[in-house]
């Protein structure tokens, strides 16, 4: 009995030492507030906008009361940026863009879409021109485009626009800020903070918090999850053509070798983290794989039951379900014609060094005929050049010529010559026969 009422005593305090702890938890989380921190970090492209579209998600449906974003960024794609801004602009929730390095381009553009701005010291943010992949400026259209969102998001918050234009377009000048001619516009902290594109310049979250009178608010972290890492790394624009290179070459290079070994493996590999990634990403859908495997299929069954139409639909289907997950069209297109260039070079350069020896030397006769390997079609009588006859019939030019109680036929130069002529061979190539008149010899 004392036992038992020893127990429930200790179940008791302990209840209580944790009911106290908890009290004490929700206190210092100043009276439930929450504050939701979220890595903008490496290069702006799709996978990271999935990222933060699930996040930002997350934290409305878990009742966050602020979101914090750590931007860390050289900037990426434009399309990327856009649809990040609509998030964050779709939101109820507070969001601060907290610069903790750099926030370029694209990044600047997301830094601009927040309530507000805070930088660590020794931060940047700004130069925000539209570069292609060759590392050139974008054409005019491109330009315009994107100066117009700038702008419009130094707009949505109040702020002069003028520095945004100049972030996009060199050719903008600003009096108080001296500029190299071609520069773009790169503000630091203090410079932010002057013009009115940071509100505060804080040491680390502590000070970050106190700004936002968030102090005692339970922090939670929203970190990528190895998928996330995944999706972000195969949605890069430069990883793409790599995959799709490895997967198609890889695919066509098992063809030329017996079983399935290391080329098919890497192949299948490449073609499963591309889709796994762009699925992550949420830019591909189980739609654009069946159609891929639908089309490899047919082009398998092409082997075994030629005619070309099972092919070409195949190869459609595949090319169609690429498209479907790439995302960005001319991104996607762009990659798969360089996976085409490389996989019909890298096939013939290994053909041309270790031959055919894949699963399809059953189907396909790859042998030769020749007179070298023995192979002959006809008796090549080498044994009859230089030898005399008579013709047996005139020879227009073909007929037939009298050797040695043998009739041969055979074919004069081109003249004409009658019957009963006396002729000479001048040669034997193959099952040709070649005669003249005697007397043009002499």
């Amino acid at each position: 009995m004392k036992r038992t009422r020893l127990l429930i005593y200790s179940i008791c305090f302990i209840w209580g030492i944790y009911g106290l702890l908890s009290t004490q938890q929700v206190f210092s989380a100043g009276q439930g507030k929450t504050v939701t921190f979220i890595p903008v970090e490496h290069e702006v492209e799709r996978g990271l906008e999935a990222f933060l579209e699930r996040n930002i998600k997350k934290a409305e449906e878990d009742g966050t009361d602020h979101i914090v974003l750590e931007i860390y960024t050289p900037g990426g794609r434009v399309d990327a940026a856009i649809h990040i801004a609509k998030l964050m602009r779709e939101t109820d929730i507070p969001i601060t863009a907290y610069v903790v390095k750099n926030a370029f381009s694209a990044g600047a553009y997301i830094a601009l879409n927040a309530d507000d701005i805070v930088m660590k010291p020794s931060t940047t943010i700004g130069s925000a021109a539209v570069i292609d992949s060759q590392g050139n400026t974008a054409g005019q259209k491109a330009e315009s485009a994107w100066k117009a969102e700038m702008l419009a998001a130094a707009e949505l918050n109040d702020r002069d626009p003028l520095y945004a234009e100049a972030m996009v377009d060199p050719d903008v000048k600003i009096p108080e800020l001296e500029l190299k001619k071609g520069d773009l516009l790169t503000l630091t902290a203090s410079e932010a903070l002057k013009v009115g594109y940071a509100e505060k310049i804080a040491e680390d979250r502590q000070e970050l918090l106190a700004y936002l009178d968030l102090e005692d608010a339970k922090i939670l972290e929203s970190e990528p999850t190895f998928a996330d890492k995944i999706a972000r790394f195969v949605t890069n624009p430069v990883i793409v053509p790599i995959l799709l290179s490895l997967g198609s070459l890889g695919l066509v290079l098992e063809l030329y070798t017996p079983g399935f070994g290391i080329a098919g493996s890497i192949g299948a590999l490449s073609l499963f983290l591309f889709f796994y990634g762009h699925m992550i990403a949420g830019l591909a859908g189980w739609e654009a794989i069946i159609l891929f495997v639908i089309g490899f299929i047919l082009i398998i069954m092409e082997i075994f039951l030629p005619g070309g139409i099972m092919g070409i639909i195949g190869v459609v289907a595949m090319l169609t379900g690429l498209i479907l997950a790439g995302g960005s069209l001319s991104g996607i297109l762009i990659a798969i014609a360089i996976a085409i260039i490389v996989t019909i070079i890298g096939s013939y350069f290994f053909i041309r060094s270790f031959g055919y020896n894949g699963p399809l030397k059953r189907l396909v006769l790859f042998d030769s005929t020749s007179s070298e390997k023995g192979y002959l079609s006809h008796s090549e009588r080498i044994d009859l050049t230089g030898k005399m006859g008579i013709t047996a019939t005139p020879l227009r030019p073909a007929g037939s010529v009298k050797i040695d109680d043998e009739y041969i036929d055979v074919v004069s130069e081109g003249s004409f010559i009658g019957k009963d002529e006396k002729v000479k061979i001048v040669k034997v190539s193959g099952g040709r026969v070649v005669v003249r008149l005697a007397e043009n010899k002499e």
